[in-house]
């Protein structure tokens, strides 16, 4: 009989031994209620690569010349913005994501059988308001993938016109992401992919400014431009 209970103490030992080392090398959560907070500020910094999508009239000119315009490479700008971001329930939240966009936009407009080109690059400055519904899957460690959608507002406040091309102040579209909360000792990090699209005709048709009436060619080549954009951005929370 007691060879048995020393048998059975060893063996309750031995199982309590093995759980208490694993607790012990189990990963302890990082920030365990950072996502039960009412309001928390934060703000992100990333790169963008802004394009534009062109529609086209099919004019042809005086001398039989037909244009079109496109953008052959994208251009790789810089983000930055703040964040602002209010708690609905386990899953939803709700943010405001005030963003600055810098980049650069290059053009080519082409005539199509001679192949005779213009090529243009123009600066751009956007302040971006987008206004997200974002939708978390459930915790996993520290790691929590997410998905959010919403619109934005955008104000061109200081892009450099082309005597080919000149840009309207505001644009309105929608935007889709997808990212992953990684909760880190101090913070959140949240990598995140987002997918911008515009709505409106970005492609100001008044061009009384223009001196060179050779120039008109291609504002006539163009029936509507509208933006898209992707950008990588890092969510500091």
């Amino acid at each position: 009989m007691k060879t048995k209970t020393y048998i059975f103490i060893l063996i309750t030992l031995g199982f309590v031994s093995v759980v208490t080392t694993q607790a012990q090398t189990r990963k302890a959560l990082n920030q365990p209620f950072a996502d039960q907070k009412m309001y928390h500020l934060g703000f992100s910094i990333g790169i963008n690569a802004p394009d534009l999508i062109f529609s086209h009239t099919g004019f042809v000119g005086e001398n039989g010349d037909a244009w079109f315009a496109e953008i052959p490479s994208y251009s790789v700008g810089f983000s930055v913005g703040m964040i602002g971001d209010r708690y609905l329930n386990e899953y939803f939240n709700l943010r405001l994501s005030p963003s600055m966009h810098l980049g650069e936009r290059r053009f080519v407009f082409r005539e199509q059988s001679s192949g005779e080109e213009y090529t243009t690059s123009l600066k751009a400055s956007y302040l971006t308001v987008p206004l997200h519904l974002k939708f978390s899957a459930p915790r996993m460690g520290n790691y929590r993938p997410y998905v959010l959608g919403g619109a934005y507002a955008a104000l061109d406040i200081g892009s450099k016109n082309d005597q080919a091309l000149r840009f309207k102040k505001m644009d309105y579209g929608l935007e889709f992401g997808v990212g992953c909360n990684i909760y880190l000792p101090m913070f959140k990090l949240c990598p995140e992919l987002r997918f911008s699209f515009g709505l409106a005709d970005l492609i100001d048709k008044d061009r009384s400014d223009i001196t060179d009436k050779e120039m008109l060619k291609y504002r006539d080549a163009i029936s509507s431009g509208k933006s898209r954009m992707i950008s990588l951005i890092f969510n500091f929370e």
